[in-house]
């Protein structure tokens, strides 16, 4: 022995490690239509090697059976030819001719004066007989109405274990690829004949049928032909349903959606939802129920398809639910709050005179000034053609300033919490008639520290209009009733990448049995982003790297490079400027002015690559980002995850690379399974053998294997 003693097996780990097992197991594993397929070619593909090894043994089977038959048959052939006599009867003294004092040439039992039935006193047949039974096998085949029963091979089948089918027909999805649905043959009831025609003939056929009816018979003909009639039509309405069985939901109209239909489509867009009474996704956008002027803004935005939180967060926020939207960034959250909020303020009352002073209808918070900005510009685009307007109130800017933009009220206001508070208590702003609340990016207004201010702008709403915590909450139809009117309630809608505790505690205090919505896995990087590792340590190597893959020309412009202190934007810009290429930096000691403008130049086209802190590793949408590199890997797999979300957004690809080194043990084991869970990236061989990267670190503990 080695001297190495085992530790004793820790009691709360191992109940740790089943709860995580059970809540693993108990999370819904959505497939995709590619998967489905796929998993259908492995099974075809294992089923027909299954037939073809059967046949083979079978026809193995019948080969053996029938040599063994042959050599049986030749073997008992030739030894009844050995004992066939070559004389007469009366000249066999070999025991084989009569016996037992049976005449030889008298007393004649036939017709040709043998024994009428050949067989000796034990009741065998004879020589003859055998001979012939067997000629006769081997010529006309084995006698098949001879029984085969074997009372061991029926107790072998009978104990056998019979496998069950425990799935209900409706759950079968076969019918979507497989041909053999694609026609079916229909019957005229009452015809007599199969109509494997069109139904227009099939219709004028069945008319034909009632006249004939009624001509034959001039009393009850026109009751029976009425009611022949009837059958037929609900006889085409039950075809037309088992026909629309075979089709794809994307070929389907909208009243041919079954639940399976539904089910299909959730699976293929990665949408779960969670909640009571809560409404189908739209297909596209003319399911919408979008008023006409906002589908003209819409497509002339250049929004042809929905998202997939698009199409299940509108219309639930349509109903004036309350809504909780869990998605990936990227996933085209704005438009998803945008677009009902101005659905709801298009009811109500315009800004004038005498109620602009009562603040605005809607608001937006959201934690960083470039996402408020960002938000502006986004829900100008289609407030503006509307006729309504959106302020956005962040710091940096001088209060006076953001007043002046007040002065003629705003129904739209975009703000960070920060600001927003300090506007309320220098009574710059009221939310008197506030009716309509969006918190977006919600863990990271918790995680930069604003979860009292937060409270503070939630409590100055009105109460008046605060939903009853009841099942009404849930009715579409009662919540929709009050919309336009001054008994109209409150709607909240939070959205966010993640659900930590805080954001839950905040999420029940003020939105009243909302509907949640859930788009892929939560906290998980996009699969359209490749995400590769690289283990560098020291500063020079990594700006050698750095170089390297700037140089290469692998990746077109813009190019955002992560770091994780302020002082280090400034120095890897210098050395990135040395090459070349144009830089700016964007970090929490730039004023206002300072930042857009980076921004503005970056997204220009004027910069090729951006410099950053986290600062910019949420909620910043710079278009058609080929690569990020994460020169410094992240303190938190949640940072981590918005960083490679620049990268691979609106459906486009993606390369995220990490420079890695031994002060990063801490995220290591997160970033392994960040990755293993990628269907496009590969875990390195180095990282997954890291000591660091096979168990998760426990604060305040010793480190726990898993």
């Amino acid at each position: 022995m080695n001297g190495i003693k085992k530790q004793p097996l820790d009691l709360e780990e191992l109940i740790r490690k089943k709860k995580e097992a059970d809540s693993a197991a108990a999370k819904p594993k959505f497939l995709t239509k590619a998967m489905r397929e796929k998993l259908a070619a492995q099974k075809a593909a294992e089923d027909k090697a299954k037939e073809e090894e059967a046949e083979r043994k079978r026809k193995e089977d019948l080969v053996k059976s029938n040599r063994d038959f042959t050599a049986r048959l030749n073997q008992r052939d030739g030894h009844q030819r050995s004992s066939i006599p070559t004389g007469p009867k009366a000249m066999r003294h070999d025991g084989n001719g009569p016996t037992n004092g049976a005449p030889v040439n008298g007393a004649r039992g036939g017709r040709d004066g043998g024994p009428k039935k050949s067989a000796n006193s034990n009741g065998k047949r004879s020589i003859e007989e055998d001979e012939a039974e067997i000629l006769k096998q081997r010529y006309l085949g084995p006698e098949v109405n001879k029984s085969t029963f074997s009372a061991q091979k029926k107790r072998r089948r009978t104990t056998e274990k019979k496998f069950n089918f425990d799935w209900d027909a409706s759950e079968d999805t076969s019918k979507d690829y497989d041909p053999i649905y694609a026609q079916q043959a229909s019957a005229i009831i009452g015809a007599g004949r199969l109509a494997g025609f069109g139904e227009e003939a099939e219709e004028e056929a069945a008319k034909r049928y009632a006249r004939g009816m009624e001509e034959r018979d001039p009393i009850h003909g026109r009751q029976r032909a009425k009611e022949y009639l009837d059958q037929f039509y609900r006889g085409q309405e039950v075809r037309a349903k088992r026909n629309t069985l075979g089709k794809h939901w994307s070929d389907k109209s909208l009243e041919e959606m079954r639940e399976r239909d539904w089910r299909i489509f959730k699976e293929d867009f990665g949408i779960a939802t969670k909640g009571g009474a809560i409404p189908n996704p739209m297909r596209n956008w003319g399911e919408s129920n979008l008023p006409s002027r906002l589908m003209d803004v819409v497509h002339s935005v250049g929004y042809n398809e929905p998202t997939p939180i698009q199409r299940a967060a509108i219309p639930i926020a349509l109903q004036a639910r309350d809504l909780i939207g869990v998605a990936v960034t990227g996933s085209g959250k704005t438009a998803a709050f945008l677009l009902p909020l101005l659905v709801y303020i298009s009811g109500l009352p315009m800004l004038d005179e005498y109620n602009k002073a009562d603040g605005p209808y809607a608001l937006i918070l959201a934690p960083t000034r470039e996402l408020a900005q960002q938000i502006e510009s986004e829900a100008k685009k289609f407030a503006t053609p509307l006729g309504f307007t959106c302020v956005s109130i962040v710091g940096g800017h001088s209060l006076e300033e953001q007043a002046f933009n007040l002065r003629n009220g705003a129904e739209i206001i975009v703000a960070t919490p920060g600001r927003l508070v300090d506007c309320i208590e220098r009574r710059l702003l009221v939310l008197q008639q506030c009716c309509y609340i969006i918190m977006d990016e919600a863990d990271r207004m918790i995680d930069l520290g604003f979860e009292d201010s937060l409270n503070k702008i939630l409590d100055a709403l009105p109460l008046s209009n605060e939903k009853p915590d009841t099942e009404e909450a849930e009715n579409a139809q009662l919540m929709s009733k009050y919309l336009g009117s001054k008994g109209r309630y409150r709607q909240t809608m939070m959205y966010t990448a993640t659900m930590p505790p805080l954001v839950e505690k905040i999420a029940k205090k003020y939105l009243r049995r909302p509907a949640i919505v859930t788009i892929g896995n939560a906290g998980e990087a996009v699969d359209t982003v490749e995400q590769r590792v690289e283990f560098i340590n020291g500063e020079d190597k990594r700006k050698k790297r750095l170089g390297e893959l700037l140089q290469s020309n692998q990746f077109a412009p813009p190019i955002i490079v992560f770091v994780n202190i302020k002082r280090n934007c400034d120095t890897v810009a210098r050395d990135i400027k040395r090459l070349g290429f144009s830089v700016v930096t964007l970090h929490g000691s730039k004023d206002q002015k300072q930042r857009e403008a980076a921004l503005a130049s970056l997204r220009s086209g004027e910069t090729d690559i951006l410099v950053a802190t986290d600062l910019a590793g949420r909620g910043i949408d710079v278009p058609d980002v080929s690569l990020v590199i994460n020169f410094n890997m992240a303190h938190s797999i949640e940072s981590y995850t918005h960083r490679v979300g620049r990268t691979g957004r609106a459906g486009k690809s993606g390369v995220a690379i990490t420079f890695l080194g031994n002060e990063d043990a801490d995220v290591m084991y997160d970033l392994r399974q960040m990755i293993s869970k990628s269907s496009i990236s590969k875990v390195p061989e180095e990282l997954r053998r890291h000591e660091s990267a096979q168990s998760k670190p426990v604060k305040g503990r010793k480190t726990i294997l898993t």
